[in-house]
């Protein structure tokens, strides 16, 4: 039975690995249809998350399955439940990078200013939640807790990022009287990638959960949904 499950749960973790990385993939692109204004990139973003979506429901049954026949115990049954929260935070993360995909889709062709990209802090916001992904990956394939941890600070830039983001917009719009729709829907694009940093929150969570069997909270925590 040890050999069984633990041949389960190397199982699962190589399944969580290939939905992050696609996850990493879409949050990437999602970058670059941004930034770039590429609507053939955001349409490839669109199609690709039904593999997202399938991609957690076969984690999730299988996370069922292992629970169910193999009765996890300690540090198995720990694993097998963060698992399952990561995943169904990757899936949250995924649908983000779908929506600022169809942000881009919607539009039409409007390209994004290089210098009002700069001026919100819109790459480096990108760039903090790829590193945060990439570094919650290294920290569960290491089973290091105190990396994970540290990850969260991060999150509190990306709050700060997205709070100066409103007045930004909305003096660029003041300027640009044309574009006052376009900018309260590009606001949207950082209300997902804020949201996205603390589904990252949520996944260093379940790390170290795994990892040191620590609960850690939220401070402020809002309660979860989809935009």
């Amino acid at each position: 039975m040890v050999k069984f499950i633990e041949s389960e749960l190397d199982l699962l973790r190589r399944e969580v690995e290939r939905m992050w990385g696609l996850v990493y993939s879409q949050l990437e692109q999602a970058r670059e249809a941004v930034l770039r204004s590429d609507a053939e990139r955001a349409r490839q973003i669109v199609v690709r998350e039904k593999r997202v979506n399938a991609f957690e429901l076969k984690i999730d049954s299988d996370v069922e399955d292992v629970i169910a026949l193999y009765s996890p115990v300690a540090v198995d049954l720990r694993f097998a439940l963060a698992m399952l929260k990561i995943n169904s935070n990757l899936e949250r993360i995924g649908d983000y990078a779908d929506g600022i995909a169809r942000f881009v889709l919607r539009s039409g062709g409007v390209s994004l200013d290089a210098k009002l990209a700069d001026d919100l802090r819109l790459p480096e916001m990108f760039d903090t939640v790829l590193f945060m992904l990439r570094e919650l990956q290294e920290a569960l394939g290491e089973e290091n807790a105190e990396k994970a941890a540290g990850v969260m600070a991060k999150d509190d830039e990306l709050d700060r990022i997205h709070a100066a983001s409103v007045a930004i917009l909305a003096d660029y719009t003041r300027r640009n009287p044309d574009r006052l729709e376009w900018s309260l829907e590009f606001l949207s694009v950082f209300r997902k990638l804020e949201r996205t940093g603390d589904h990252l929150t949520n996944i260093a969570e379940e790390i170290v959960f795994y990892i040191d069997a620590k609960v850690l909270k939220h401070k402020n925590n809002i309660p979860d949904g989809k935009e």
